[in-house]
């Protein structure tokens, strides 16, 4: 019997074992999937959890809730990933495969940042993980006076709107409780402006304006000094806080770096098109484990799917893979008082006005703030739940289409800055 391995069973893994135990006749293939940890976590939950709109129970459910008949779910650590054997390690076991999936996702490393373990859950927190945005909850709960800094460390990180998010959700619940004057809110970010793009960037900047959110652009974030609740940039800018909320960060999988199958930041070298890994034979990537140049958010592992089930099945079947993907990405944007805006875009085609086309509950205003968005943002967890990770259909294109669009800037550019890891003194 043949063998079809997936590593992580986060959005991408659960997905992709979903469609191929569809394409796949059970009695010729095996199909399993391997994580560490029995909790499947609503990831873009974790924005909600620090104001008091979702709980932990929201956003967490049992992994074995999405694993389809005929597909093995194995608990265990990976150790490592041998692709000339064609095998994975756990601590436990060792598993062959014919083809292997990786979906290992990525993490937060904190301490990669000098001076910022100093201050981690005292003054320093992060929604980026479900203790974390517990942990904000808690000290949000009593704020009333004083500097919250939202900073981003570098580039890429996990849902890039999702500073902008939390932002405009801090100005929100700052107002309800009746303390948003005695608050400054500032963030402090890599990039040029509020988005990678100059549309949006521009637009979202506004919003930023209107709500008196300051806004410090190419802050590259050198260390942080917890005793002076100061961060440092390379180019000696200092950025006060009283309250820190960080996006360290972030890193592929330890295993995967361990394997040396990833980039320096473990990150597995994807083709931009097939989502191919480009250096290993039978070897596809999905998700935030792959270096591609567009988000590493759920609604991209979603649109990825589609693809590379396609492709793998071709390829088991002799057929070349076809290169469909073409970065689409999707994302909404809560900009506070049951408002939200949404971005559509793909490698080349920047986030623009318009409508997003989706049959039966659309269109969705792009890059506009309306109610009929924030409402799509928040049904998009029982779509998450109950739809797209057990693989089904969504009435959403894999591929961006221009329908509905102001047509704007069509950028040739596709590559998003990197830097390199910091090495650790």
């Amino acid at each position: 019997m043949k063998k079809l391995v997936v590593v992580g069973h986060g959005t991408g893994g659960t997905i992709i074992a979903a469609k191929m135990r569809q394409k796949l006749p059970e009695r010729e293939w095996e199909i399993t999937v391997i994580d560490k940890d029995w909790e499947h976590h609503y990831q873009p939950g974790w924005l909600f959890i620090p104001f008091g709109i979702y709980t932990k129970e929201d956003c967490v459910k049992p992994r074995t809730k999405f694993v389809p008949a005929g597909v093995n779910f194995v608990l265990d650590d990976i150790v490592g990933i041998d692709p000339e054997k064609k095998q994975v390690k756990t601590k436990r076991d060792t598993f062959p495969y014919d083809w292997l999936v990786i979906a290992t996702g990525c993490r937060i490393v904190p301490e990669e940042v000098e001076g910022m373990m100093g201050g981690w859950g005292q003054d320093i927190h992060n929604f980026y993980t479900l203790d974390g945005a517990m942990a904000l909850y808690d000290k949000l709960k009593y704020f009333n006076k004083g500097r919250v800094v939202l900073n981003i460390a570098e580039l890429p990180f996990k849902c890039p709107v999702a500073p902008l998010e939390f932002v405009f959700m801090a100005d929100w619940f700052f107002t309800v409780n009746g303390v948003r004057d005695h608050i400054e809110i500032e963030l402090a970010t890599p990039l040029p402006g509020a988005f990678t793009k100059p549309v949006a960037a521009e637009i979202l900047g506004k919003l930023c304006a209107e709500k008196n959110i300051k806004i410090t652009p190419n802050f590259q974030l050198a260390d942080v000094n917890a005793d002076r609740k100061v961060i440092k940039s390379y180019d000696g800018r200092e950025v006060d806080y009283d309250l820190l909320v960080s996006i360290p960060p972030n890193f592929g999988a330890q295993c995967i770096l361990d394997s040396d199958m990833g980039d320096p930041m473990g990150y597995v070298e994807t083709d931009l098109n097939t989502l191919q890994a480009k250096k290993f034979n039978s070897v596809y990537v999905i998700g935030d484990a792959a270096n591609l140049p567009t988000s590493k958010a759920g609604a991209v592992a979603h649109y990825e799917a589609d693809v590379l089930a396609e492709n793998l099945k071709r390829e088991i079947d002799g057929q070349p893979p076809l290169p469909d993907y073409d970065g689409h990405a999707t994302c909404y944007v809560v900009t506070g008082y049951n408002q939200g805006s949404l971005l559509d875009f793909n490698y080349k085609i920047e986030p623009l006005p318009g409508k997003f086309p989706f049959p039966g509950l659309g269109p969705f205003d792009t890059l506009g703030v309306s109610f009929s968005n924030y409402v799509g943002k928040m049904m998009f967890r029982w779509v998450y739940f109950n739809m797209m990770l057990k693989g089904s259909h969504l009435p959403m294109e894999s591929q961006f289409v221009m329908a509905g669009k102001v047509r704007g800037i069509i950028s040739p550019d596709i590559e998003i800055p990197m830097r390199a890891r910091r090495k650790r003194s």
